[in-house]
């Protein structure tokens, strides 16, 4: 029997050989991971139409509105999904935000060391002004925050994504989160 992480590497494989039902497959066989993260990354927000369910579904029909990039296996395709999550987040704060006109701000909140939220709300046009600035400095630090942030990639599975030492995503883990503690504090 194939495990999920075989699974999904035969689906990519598939998606890139141009089988189009592989996609509602594989949304299938990560769904609950998405969720999970999605939860994760919604501790604490504020508006009550943005849950993980929703965050799930607009991620999977964006995702399937694009040609998806070479993706190799499970930790390429959590990268990705990292990318669209943070994207979905961001578009829905702005347009709740639009709509309100300032009238309160959407927080998320944004771990210092794990996934795992912490009580320090972060405004998420903050976080994402923030990232933008990162990626200009050190785009393997922004890649490295998107995928720890916002798809809970490990360490060991960020290194193997970039193809770097453990020690070296550590550092740059750790130099990310000083600049962007700095940069949210401004």
């Amino acid at each position: 029997m194939l495990t999920l992480m075989g699974n999904i590497t035969i689906l990519l494989s598939d998606l890139r050989g141009g089988k189009s039902e592989a996609y509602s497959e594989l949304f299938t066989q990560v769904y609950d991971e998405l969720t999970r993260l999605a939860k994760i990354r919604l501790a604490g927000s504020q508006p009550g139409h943005l849950d993980a369910p929703s965050l799930v579904h607009e991620a999977y029909l964006r995702l399937s509105e694009q040609e998806i990039p070479t993706l190799r296996d499970r930790r390429d395709f959590f990268a990705y999904a990292a990318t669209v999550m943070r994207n979905v987040i961001v578009d829905i704060v702005r347009r709740h935000n639009a709509q309100k006109r300032g009238s309160g701000q959407t927080h998320l909140t944004m771990s210092s060391a794990d996934v795992q939220p912490n009580d320090a709300p972060v405004d998420v046009e903050s976080l994402d002004s923030a990232l933008e600035s990162l990626k200009r400095i050190d785009e393997r630090a922004y890649r490295i925050v998107e995928m720890r942030y916002f798809s809970g990639l490990t360490i060991e599975e960020i290194a193997g994504v970039l193809d770097l030492s453990t020690q070296t995503v550590k550092r740059s883990w750790k130099s990310a989160r000083a600049f962007l503690a700095k940069e949210l504090q401004t």
